[in-house]
């Protein structure tokens, strides 16, 4: 994992890096220290379900105390579809704090951090393809993006993730092909958004906190045509 930019680490005072994951019943954080990024990643995962609200500062403050946060060069959130407050709550967390340091802040969508992992159940023909991640909710019907895989302009790298449709409301009578079942793993999740960060971070790659807002696919207020 690489985080060096164009300016000298040793000038620059912000060198950490800050991915926040809560679109689950689990709460996942990971830091990155662009001075030492081979040993100095840190990630953890906290089960908090509805305890989030009360417990999100000093799950962040375990892996990475306030005093630091002032060095943060970069943050990333996952944007959900998740559970409406826990989502909200890092999405909130994550622009305060953007805004305070005037630093960049990437917004993920969950699904997007899950593609990697879940395409190996693809065939080499599907893989190729655009393909849909899927989540039914009881009562609410499914919700779905859809992705595509593409190579990366480095030989060997990893392949790119491309979000064609962020994750919406299907129609009732819409069927998504090819399609995987989206499936939580939030300490390899904020691993990933983690890296996407800080992949950003050495392109210098600027991202307004302002552009980053949570995913509600299925929003409590109903919007008449």
């Amino acid at each position: 994992m690489s985080c060096q930019t164009g300016s000298s680490l040793e000038e620059d005072q912000a060198f950490l890096l800050l991915a926040l994951h809560s679109s689950s019943e689990t709460l996942g954080v990971a830091v990155l220290d662009c001075r030492d990024p081979k040993t100095s990643r840190r990630t953890a995962t906290f089960p908090l379900g509805r305890g989030l609200s009360n417990s999100l500062l000093n799950c962040v403050e375990e892996l990475l105390p306030a005093a630091s946060w002032p060095q943060l060069a970069r943050l990333a959130v996952a944007i959900g579809p998740g559970g409406f407050t826990g989502t909200r709550l890092t999405v909130v967390m994550a622009r305060t704090l953007a805004q305070q340091l005037g630093c960049s802040l990437d917004g993920v969508s969950s699904f997007a951090l899950m593609v990697p992992r879940l395409a190996v159940a693809l065939s080499d023909e599907q893989m190729e393809q655009p393909f849909w991640i899927v989540k039914t909710l009881p009562r609410r019907g499914t919700v779905a993006g859809r992705y595509q895989l593409q190579m990366a302009a480095e030989v060997g790298a990893a392949k790119v993730v491309v979000e064609l449709e962020s994750p919406h409301l299907l129609a009732e009578d819409f069927k998504a092909f090819p399609a995987l079942d989206a499936q939580d793993d939030v300490a390899k999740d904020v691993e990933r958004l983690l890296e996407l960060c800080a992949t950003a971070h050495s392109l210098d790659q600027e991202v307004a906190w302002t552009d980053v807002l949570p995913i509600y696919p299925t929003s409590p207020v109903v919007v008449s045509p």
